[in-house]
């Protein structure tokens, strides 16, 4: 079972799970989020969503999902995508090989979504988080449908993404003209092949320079 750390359980949400999966044949089951404005799951195919319990589905959110080992043989996530569409790369060769998604609904759960990371950090994860979503959705693109529609779907945000940065660059906001700057390096970076390298800056010297900062305007 992969559950993430931001994730609320209600008493019987392992328990309820735990008990459905024992007479069900499927490759990832799920416990269906308790917030209806935002579904753990997506049906894109002639699957229509019914009253029982138990419906099978497309895709479901990678933040709490039973996987079955034996209906993977080895092939899980796929280890070059370091964040974002992991989960629906794998979702998606569930269904090309003609394997089962469910959602249990009696089984609940709360995802906070992003939560897991203090707040001190919030510049760094913008620019970690706009690279790789923009990395990943070409890498994603180019692997399942080919490199011209990656390319083509995701040009225009790129020429966007370096309009903006210069413009905000312009009027002296940095912050935005880095975040633009990131997200056409995050598909430039993957439309040159290049690996999913960007890490945030979460070292001790920014802490340290932060709480300095923080020091100095008291």
């Amino acid at each position: 079972m992969i559950l993430n750390p931001d994730t609320i359980l209600k008493s019987n949400t392992l328990s309820q799970i735990f008990e459905v999966s024992k007479n069900l044949e499927f490759a990832i089951l799920s416990p269906l989020s308790d917030n209806k404005d935002y579904p753990n799951y997506k049906i894109y195919s002639k699957l229509k969503k019914d009253d029982n319990d138990l419906f099978e589905v497309d895709q479901v959110d990678g933040y709490a999902m039973i996987l079955d080992k034996e209906q993977f043989n080895n092939n899980f996530f796929d280890e070059k995508i370091f964040m974002y569409l992991e989960n629906d790369d794998l979702c998606l060769r569930i269904k090309e090989n003609n394997k089962k998604i469910f959602v249990y609904s009696n089984s609940l759960i709360f995802h906070l979504g992003a939560k897991t990371v203090d707040k001190k950090y919030f510049r760094e994860l913008e620019f970690s988080r706009n690279w790789h979503w923009n990395w990943s959705k070409f890498y994603f693109r180019k692997k399942h449908y080919g490199f011209s529609k990656a390319f083509v779907f995701g040009f225009l945000t790129f020429i966007k993404s370096i309009f903006k940065s210069i413009y905000f660059l312009i009027i002296n906001n940095k912050f935005e003209s880095k975040l633009y700057y990131y997200r056409a390096s995050g598909f430039i970076n993957a439309a040159l092949n290049k690996s999913s390298w960007f890490r945030p800056r979460l070292d001790w010297f920014n802490h340290f320079k932060d709480i300095f900062s923080a020091n100095v305007k008291q």
